[in-house]
């Protein structure tokens, strides 16, 4: 270990809360699909900020857009009108198949917006989430995310949540009924080990809302802007909420999210209901309009579903028994294992890979969506040694 890498971890430890459980190296650049530790080492990175850098690691035309913006006005705060705002808008609501939207700063802001407005809509307290869902952390968005580890410490919470199996049509119409304010679902869960639902059970959930006056909410967080191969990730079942959260990538690496709704249940919200004294800024607006731009001219809808194909062909020839089973759509995939999956992350770690583990069994691979064939196969041989080894 470097003594710049030590003397960073022990003022971390001196004083940030400790609520974190870090890898034991220090980012210190990134370009693309790589990043650099303090001592120089380079990783291929396939967390990517948790599917945050899509775009890879300081995308030129990002980082132009910023520092021109950071010149000209950072932030005024919604008492005024931004160009920036109103561009962004214009060119989301529309690309999203909704008809208005809200700007805030994260996806657990995004959920807590989404929960406000169903309960403002329908009058109703009642949530229906799925098991093995994430929506966030704050005490709104933690009621409808199931795992009890990270529910437990700060119950009582604030709303009644029925949680269903994921991908299970039955489970949904046993919970759904006339005291449901909305049903939240990921399209694609990422943090519960990257599941992918039958179309049937999106569309019966759909359906569902509509018989009982529900509202459909779609968390698309992780999944949203070319992630799974389509712009969002509801594309790929043809299914339309009434709400949808995304976060995340949206904005180049910098903190934005955004809560969207159809017409019919946005104009619920009235004046004073809700705010966010930083969202929308004129500086994550400007980062966020040049990434669309980026993400239309570089093709990344495209080029996420040609090496997400790739990873995936790659993992599967691999046929390794440890591999229990290979899913996910574009360049979000899990390799689920018969074993706790750790050693795998600290042994790509050593090697030059960036992983993380989620749902304990699953590894998890969410890298920049510029990722090259030639960064992939490294990835997978070195995941390969990883497996073997802990055989």
């Amino acid at each position: 270990m470097t003594d710049i890498y030590q003397n960073i971890v022990d003022r971390d430890r001196k004083y940030v809360f400790q609520n974190y459980t870090r890898q034991p190296i220090a980012i210190s650049r990134g370009a693309g699909a790589v990043v650099w530790d303090t001592g120089g080492k380079e990783y291929i990175d396939c967390v990517a900020g948790i599917a945050v850098n899509n775009l890879g690691h300081c995308h030129p035309a990002v980082v132009e857009a910023v520092s021109r913006q950071a010149a000209e006005l950072i932030h005024v705060s919604n008492l005024y009108y931004t160009h920036q705002q109103a561009e962004l808008a214009e060119q989301l609501v529309p690309r999203t198949g909704m008809d208005r939207i809200f700007f805030c700063n994260s996806g657990t802001e995004a959920v807590e917006g989404a929960l406000k407005l169903a309960r403002r809509a329908t009058g109703r307290t009642d949530f229906v989430a799925a098991e093995h869902s994430f929506h966030g952390r704050t005490m709104g968005a933690l009621s409808v995310t199931h795992k009890l580890q990270y529910r437990e410490p700060f119950q009582p919470l604030v709303q009644k949540v029925d949680f269903v199996v994921y991908s299970d049509v039955e489970s949904l119409k046993d919970s759904v009924n006339q005291d449901t304010a909305a049903v939240i679902i990921e399209p694609i869960q990422g943090e519960g080990g990257i599941r992918v639902p039958s179309d049937e059970y999106l569309h019966s959930a759909r359906d569902l809302c509509d018989d009982t006056g529900a509202l459909l909410i779609f968390d698309e967080v992780q999944t949203g802007f070319c992630r799974t191969g389509k712009w969002f990730a509801k594309e790929h079942s043809g299914v339309e909420p009434d709400i949808m959260t995304l976060a995340k990538a949206m904005a180049g690496g910098l903190p934005m999210g955004a809560m969207l709704a159809k017409e019919d249940t946005a104009t619920r919200m009235q004046k004073g209901d809700h705010a966010a004294t930083f969202g929308g800024s004129p500086l994550v607006c400007a980062a966020a309009l040049a990434s669309l731009k980026v993400m239309e001219d570089e093709k990344l809808v495209e080029r996420s579903a040609l090496m997400g194909d790739y990873l995936i062909q790659g993992l599967k020839a691999l046929e390794l028994d440890r591999i229990t089973e290979i899913r996910g759509k574009g360049l979000m995939v899990g390799v689920e294992l018969n074993m706790k999956c750790n050693s795998i992350v600290d042994h790509a770690r050593n090697n030059g890979v960036l992983l993380n583990c989620t749902s304990e069994s699953v590894l998890r691979f969410v890298p920049p969506l510029t990722i090259t064939k030639e960064q992939v196969d490294r990835v997978i041989a070195v995941v390969a040694r990883g497996i073997k080894e802990a055989e």
